[in-house]
């Protein structure tokens, strides 16, 4: 089961309220005429299916009949349309979704100016075609898609009032909005209720900041002991070509020698190894000298 279906399972779990019937009657619902006005709700998923189905019988007493069929011949993808025939326009009239039915298609003015209609319908939504990518893959991504861009303007203004940030994209037949920051998609998840997909999320991109963290500790460690390797090569050839010419001065001879037989010691190792012990910048120092008079030299040559 997939991240995403793992999400709507638990949110199906939770307490019912009008604002999650209302998103997803009005996200798929469709009228049609047969014998008398009808309601038509088609999902894809089939425990968003059996909650619509339970929550319209159980919680309001509105009775459905369920049907599945296959997309396409070429899809896997089984759809499920849930018809409701009896007293359809009383129905329409308790969630106040007549209009935004037949002429509107943004959200319901119902829910945006009520915040506990507006967070089930957020969830609703989500039920009705969200997806959120899992985090233990490493790529942060939450979306709703709309089938008009009025409605995925008016999801956006929603979390907007919750503090949430998202974008729009139109893709195909849809226009989707969006959420890629991570702290974006954690407060999302929790305002819908979702709590344990959030702590998964947490969990997961603490996880990954740890290992991300390590990883640039050691690639910071691995540049350091490149650097120090390659200035330690640089100066023993500088020792070398200054004996073969026997212009190595006294005074920096000790540290020649030490250099030379400890080409992988520090800067501050290096300087342990004297007789008498030298800080890391009085090292530095003679080493520099090492380096300008081999470089003085090569150039007289």
């Amino acid at each position: 089961m997939s991240f995403s279906a793992d999400v709507k399972k638990e949110l199906t779990q939770l307490k019912v309220t009008d604002g999650v019937i209302i998103a997803l009657i009005r996200m798929n619902g469709v009228l049609g005429i047969s014998n008398g006005l009808t309601l038509s709700v088609t999902t894809e998923n089939a425990t968003t299916a059996r909650f619509i189905y339970a929550t319209l019988s159980e919680a309001y007493a509105i009775k459905s009949e369920i049907k599945t069929h296959q997309k396409t011949t070429l899809s896997k993808n089984r759809v499920y349309t849930l018809k409701i025939k009896d007293n359809v326009s009383e129905v329409l009239d308790h969630f106040e979704l007549a209009d935004s039915l037949l002429l509107d298609h943004g959200v319901p003015d119902s829910v945006k100016f009520d915040e506990k209609k507006a967070i089930g319908y957020l969830r609703g939504a989500f039920l009705s075609s969200g997806s959120v990518t899992n985090p233990e893959n490493g790529k942060y991504h939450l979306e709703i898609a709309s089938y008009y861009e009025e409605h995925a303007s008016d999801l956006q203004y929603l979390l907007e009032t919750f503090g949430i940030r998202s974008k729009m994209i139109a893709r195909k037949t849809r226009v989707v909005t969006y959420l890629s920051n991570s702290e974006m998609i954690i407060d999302f998840l929790s305002l819908i209720g979702a709590n344990a997909a959030r702590f998964k999320y947490e969990d997961a991109k603490i996880v990954r900041e740890m290992r991300n963290t390590a990883n640039r500790q050691t690639n910071f460690e691995a540049a350091n002991i490149g650097k120090t390797v390659n200035a330690a090569q640089s100066a023993i050839e500088d020792i070398k070509f200054l004996q073969s010419q026997d212009k190595l001065p006294d005074n920096l001879r000790e540290l020649a020698v030490a250099r030379m037989a400890n080409p992988d010691a520090t800067i501050v190792e290096l300087g342990q190894k004297l007789a008498t012990p030298l800080g890391k910048s009085g090292v530095n120092h003679r080493l520099r000298k090492i380096k300008e008079l081999a470089s003085q030299l090569r150039q007289t040559h």
